[in-house]
């Protein structure tokens, strides 16, 4: 194996999901082998001020890593900015990185999985992501990984030679879709890629990770992941930057070890299939969306008290 790739954690101003996260990631078999790089957003507004402070707190007091360097903005960046500033800085140095945000808990063989697959594919062109979630799919037997266009942003990893593809301006994507690749990029309409794409443009949204997946299949990239998902995400609250309260992509987390990975890169037809059909299912009939939009509201209401 080569040397293991860094972690990036970003981290703003949620201190329970914060240190959950670190707590799982400690777990990790490789946690003490590995360089974690924590980078800490400056407060949007006074109202965060305090979050943010004791968010610095616990990453000030971090141990169980190889190394840990904490880097804290004293100006707000954004999750976007701060994503996009610290990727490209641990690539520039490492060539590969591992990323996580502040609301993501792990299995304890997340690190080994990133770290076998940046070894195994990193010669490999059409391999541009890694990514450690999968939603929960049902039904036909998968193998332990596959190959897929769509890349996911809940805990992933890419190499330096994959990133320098990244291309941060929205019109310069855009312009390169046809009806065609539109359709192919939203999983055929299943999933709202391509709305992502148009409320960024519109300023209604700030998604790095969407600017990333788009990249990525432009460049006629693949994304390496695990038929059972190896993170869960915590922040489907109301507290996160762009999650909403829904339990739709709640997973329970893969206990066993990743130790299969396809020989074949080319994206896993029946993975695909699978895929399709829970997102255009994921959301139930209208009954059951009613229940969840309810809930939701309620849920975001009492937040708030």
């Amino acid at each position: 194996m080569h040397k293991l790739a860094p972690i990036a954690l970003f981290v703003y101003n949620r201190p329970q999901h914060t240190e959950r996260t670190l707590n799982f990631l400690q777990q990790n078999e490789l946690a003490a082998s590995s360089h974690l790089y924590i980078f800490s957003d400056g407060a949007k507004t006074p109202n965060d001020e305090e979050k943010v402070r004791e968010v610095r707190a616990i990453i000030n007091k971090v141990k169980g890593f190889k190394s840990v360097k904490v880097s804290e903005r004293k100006e707000n960046a954004g999750l976007a900015n701060s994503v996009i500033a610290g990727v490209s800085q641990l690539v520039a140095e490492y060539d590969q990185v591992i990323v996580f945000e502040d609301d993501l808990v792990t299995s304890p063989h997340t690190l080994t999985y990133f770290n076998d697959a940046l070894t195994r594919y990193r010669d490999e062109e059409k391999v541009m992501h890694i990514g450690a979630y999968m939603y929960p799919l049902e039904g036909e037997k998968l193998p332990q990984s596959f190959f897929y266009r769509a890349a996911t942003s809940w805990g992933w990893a890419t190499w330096g030679r994959a990133w320098k593809n990244f291309e941060p301006d929205i019109n310069l994507l855009i312009k390169q879709f046809d009806k065609k690749k539109r359709k192919a990029f939203s999983i055929d309409h299943t999933m709202n890629f391509w709305k992502q794409m148009l409320e960024f443009k519109k300023g209604k949204n700030n998604s790095w990770a969407i600017r990333w997946y788009a990249s990525i299949f432009l460049k006629d990239g693949l994304t390496l992941n695990p038929s059972q998902s190896l993170v869960n995400n915590i922040g489907h609250d109301g507290t996160g930057v762009h999650s909403g309260i829904n339990d739709i992509y709640n997973v329970i987390i893969n206990p066993k070890p990743i130790t299969e990975f396809p020989t074949v890169i080319a994206e896993d037809a029946l993975a695909y299939k699978s895929i399709k059909k829970f997102l255009a299912k994921r959301k139930g009939n209208m009954v059951t969306r009613v229940r969840r939009f309810v809930k939701e509201k309620l849920a975001q209401y009492f937040s708030k008290k």
